[in-house]
């Protein structure tokens, strides 16, 4: 029950919404609030403050959040070692991830789970978040990992981890003026932009409409098809682009790049695993457990 309390805990400190925590979990909203009320009075402290329909975490809050994640990674980490204890998996895995993904988020989670499952022969396609949805229909892998989210209706969608898309340009970028700009600003700047069917490009321009902006709007040097080749041209020219932090840290480590943020635009989406609707294979179900618990710090 306690355990269950500190769910709906979690739920409402990641949504900062007491309804959609309650659409989450399958409850009332008066339930939510009753099992709030308990831990707060479990604990003699609050753990959200109220301004109108508006809610915050207090510091006890964010105390409570850090355990609570830390917590249920235990659990879930358990149950995964606990399951799989006494069985000799083995077979053979068909994934396909999106660019991104597979150059700088993959390689660590597929060397961890072969030195852990090493009768499991992977194989991994790479190409854009389109390609690698028309590859799953065509039922030419057994899982996807992608960075867009189209909505396809025959495709489940189940968020993997969180990335944040950046604006980016060289150290040695001799338009480089400033740190932070106007939104507008960028219709003025030359950008590179990955191809189209990208889901890079889709979250871009998903966030520009927020600022009355199309794609058509900007100064599009040139569209290129590969992360590393846009990474390439950033050294050598005065352009700058829309890179997810995943794929730059090291450039940031060695001082290459820098980050020019955009006031007010926060361009932040989840890769998502996908899988065809009614599929629901024992390799694929692993492989996303396993790489749910990897450490990407």
């Amino acid at each position: 029950m306690f355990d269950f309390r500190l769910q709906v805990f979690q739920a409402v400190a990641k949504r900062l919404n007491f309804t959609k925590a309650a659409a989450e979990l399958y409850i009332t909203q008066p339930a939510v609030t009753k099992h709030i009320h308990e831990l707060e009075r479990h604990f003699k402290v609050k753990l959200f403050d109220r301004n109108g329909s508006r809610i915050k975490l207090t510091s006890a809050g964010e105390i409570l959040l850090q355990h609570t994640e830390q917590l249920f990674s235990l659990y879930r980490n358990l149950e995964f070692e606990m399951n799989n204890l006494s069985q000799k998996l083995k077979g053979k895995l068909r994934l396909g991830a999106s660019t991104t993904i597979a150059q700088y988020v993959l390689p660590p989670v597929l060397a961890a789970f072969h030195k852990k499952f090493s009768d499991i022969q992977i194989t991994l396609i790479t190409n854009n978040t389109e390609q690698i949805e028309n590859a799953l229909k065509n039922n030419e892998i057994d899982l996807g990992i992608i960075e867009g989210h189209s909505k396809n209706a025959s495709i489940k969608y189940s968020e993997f981890i969180k990335d944040e898309i950046v604006l980016v340009a060289s150290n040695k970028n001799s338009l480089l003026k400033k740190e932070i700009i106007q939104p507008k600003e960028l219709r003025e700047i030359p950008l590179l932009l990955r191809e189209p069917g990208s889901g890079t490009l889709d979250v871009i321009a998903h966030s520009l409409k927020s600022f009355g902006m199309k794609l058509r709007d900007l100064k599009i040097e040139m569209q290129l098809a590969s992360t590393e080749s846009m990474k390439s041209y950033l050294l050598h020219s005065n352009c700058m682009a829309f890179l997810s932090i995943h794929s730059i840290l090291n450039e940031l480590k060695k001082n290459e790049f820098r980050i020019i943020d955009i006031k007010g635009m926060n361009i932040e989406r989840f890769f998502y695993f996908i899988q065809l609707h009614g599929q629901s294979e024992a390799l694929p179900e692993l492989f996303m457990k396993f790489a749910s618990h990897h450490n990407f710090r």
